[in-house]
């Protein structure tokens, strides 16, 4: 049977699973959804159309599922989506989606989220990504799988984040950042690549040498972004790590790319 402290309220409405746990002062609403293990630790708030993913936790002063903060808003029945195996520290806001974003605000599994961090509307993170201390993410921003946030990191709204990269801390990122890449700054410049992190993760010494003559190429100084781009797509076609970064680049954004800056790009 769940187990809801005695100074808890929930509403009839609400799905808990047998699992759940709702600690004290907590506040779970009638539209909320919460998994198999998932543990409100206390004082924890977790409101609108949420759905909570199993074996999540989520700590004390957590906001979740408020109405979005954007003055757009009205009233439309948008959801939030927490994925499952996720870390919520204290004080972090997650904001569901609006009319004009899709109507979802998503979080994939095993993500961690450090403290006063923040998810706004329409945003879509995904898989394994950290979140540090007092992060701020914009809305309708999309970040991949294994992406990192250092504390006080700043992402402007529509702004994207690939796979693997890294943003420093304290950074204030307005445009997007490539796949595997390493932005610091304010405003935030590429760095390189997230070489610290590849290493970490078990890409080969050949694959990261591979990537490395390939950022070289598509960020020298000669020649346009768009020629460079296409010669580095046809002599990296066989590289599937650098052809993510060539059709990141591709992809339609409301943002331009990152980009370095010669006299300190790594």
């Amino acid at each position: 049977m769940t187990e809801v402290h005695s100074t808890a309220i929930v509403d009839a409405k609400a799905q808990l699973a047998p699992s759940a746990i709702v600690g004290p002062y907590c506040f779970v609403g009638p539209d909320v959804a919460l998994d198999e293990h998932v543990v409100l630790h206390s004082h924890v708030v977790v409101a609108g159309r949420t759905s909570v993913g199993a074996r999540t936790q989520i700590f004390p002063f957590a906001s979740i599922g408020h109405a979005p903060q954007d003055l757009k808003y009205r009233g439309e029945p948008s959801r939030l989506e927490i994925g499952v195996d996720n870390l919520i520290r204290e004080h972090v806001t997650m904001n569901p989606g609006t009319e004009g974003g899709g109507m979802v605000t998503r979080i994939g599994d095993s993500c961690a989220f450090l403290a006063s961090s923040h998810v706004g509307h329409d945003s879509i993170i995904g898989d394994h990504v950290v979140f540090s201390n007092n992060v701020m993410l914009a809305g309708h921003c999309k970040v991949d799988d294994y992406a990192i946030f250092g504390g006080g990191a700043a992402l402007h709204q529509f702004g994207r984040v690939g796979k693997h990269a890294f943003i420093g801390g304290m950074s204030a990122v307005e445009n997007d950042v490539i796949p595997y890449g390493l932005v610091v700054g304010n405003r935030a410049v590429l760095m390189g690549l997230n070489l610290v992190g590849l290493k970490r993760r078990g890409f080969s010494r050949d694959k990261i040498h591979a990537m490395r003559e390939a950022y070289s190429a598509l960020f020298a100084e000669v020649g346009t972004l768009r020629d460079r781009l296409e010669r580095v797509a046809d002599r990296f076609a066989e590289e599937p790590e650098v052809m993510e970064i060539v059709n990141f680049i591709r992809a339609e954004s409301d943002r331009a790319i990152c980009m370095p800056r010669h006299d300190r790009a790594a």
